[in-house]
């Protein structure tokens, strides 16, 4: 049996597809027809790959034209070739859309107690070869792991301001209030309707502490005499309210994880409402854009269904400032 070694011979693409026309149709005009070429230039291809291998594939003096024992090998091992280059082409789709490998994210405290429940069994069950190491930290560290390439993407609350750090969002949430008004019977309100209320806000530096103190104008103020306490969790400040008044925000996710009995103590914005922008952010993201992607298409799909700002427009809204 000739075998022909391909590794050692220049042959195209071109050449292999058009001897593999000529073997299947058997007619040069056929062929020619196939490859969407001319028939000459079929017929000079054919020749001159004949010529390089030093060998005749293919027996021009009968009708049909019939494929010689030596060019019968050659046909399978074309074959063979043609099937490796459509795997190649397949190859890039493929791992466009795989989801495996590692991912390192950072999320803030605000974000992950609401959001970490809902998306983390989602994303193990569809991705079981997706590797997830997740840090809950602020958003100062998660910026600075992302700039030293300890983190590939943060989860935090923006725009963030950082030009040199990437942002896609996720979604936004409405900001709403818990406890008891002391200066005003209102059903609705607007940010500034709670200026004058006594605030309990998270720790200090908290960006969702910036964004009230921002959206409603507040001068932070201590709210005993005799205790300076800025907790770091919303279930801190939900029993502070409760047991020494005054007032706290909370985000929409966190609202549809409270009982029922403390959503009682829950009062709305009118619009436009004022929301948080939930988002991204990440530094030199093409090594991993498709886990990214992935990540960012479960998290609003995952969070849909429980947000009414969903179902907002964007001139409906009120987007908490960072700053």
């Amino acid at each position: 049996m000739f075998v022909i070694d391909f590794i050692n011979i220049i042959m195209n693409l071109q050449q292999i597809e058009y001897i593999l026309a000529l073997d299947k149709h058997k007619s040069f005009s056929k062929a020619a027809e196939a490859c969407y070429i001319t028939q000459a230039t079929l017929s000079i291809m054919v020749k001159k790959l004949e010529d390089e291998l030093d060998l005749v594939i293919f027996d021009r003096k009968t009708s049909p034209i019939i494929t010689t024992d030596c060019g019968k090998d050659i046909i399978e091992e074309a074959k063979k070739i043609q099937r490796h280059v459509q795997k190649l082409r397949q190859i890039p789709s493929e791992t466009k859309n795989k989801v495996e490998g590692d991912l390192k994210i950072g999320v803030i405290p605000t974000i992950a107690g609401n959001l970490l429940h809902r998306l983390l069994p989602i994303l193990m069950e569809k991705y079981p070869k997706l590797s997830l190491k997740i840090q809950e930290i602020t958003t100062e560290n998660i910026v600075r792991q992302l700039r030293n390439g300890s983190l590939d993407v943060g989860l935090l609350s923006t725009p963030s301001g950082e030009e040199d750090l990437e942002e896609e969002i996720l979604y936004y949430e409405k900001l709403m209030v818990y406890g008891k008004l002391q200066n005003s019977r209102a059903t609705y309100l607007t940010p500034k309707d709670i200026g004058d209320e006594k605030i309990w806000l998270l720790e200090q530096g908290n960006c969702l502490s910036n964004q009230i103190i921002n959206l409603c104008a507040l001068s932070p103020k201590r709210m005993s005499l005799n205790v300076d306490f800025k907790p770091n969790s919303f279930e801190s400040l939900i029993n502070l309210v409760d047991k020494m008044h005054g007032l706290t925000l909370i985000p929409e996710l966190y609202f549809n994880d409270l009982s029922k009995e403390k959503k009682r103590n829950v009062i709305e914005f009118q619009a436009p409402f004022p929301v948080r922008e939930v988002s991204l952010i990440f530094h030199r993201p093409y090594a991993k854009q498709r886990l990214l992607n992935a990540l960012a298409t479960e998290i609003k799909a995952c969070v849909a269904a429980d947000l009414q700002t969903t179902l907002l427009k964007n001139s409906e809204m009120i987007i908490a400032k960072m700053n």
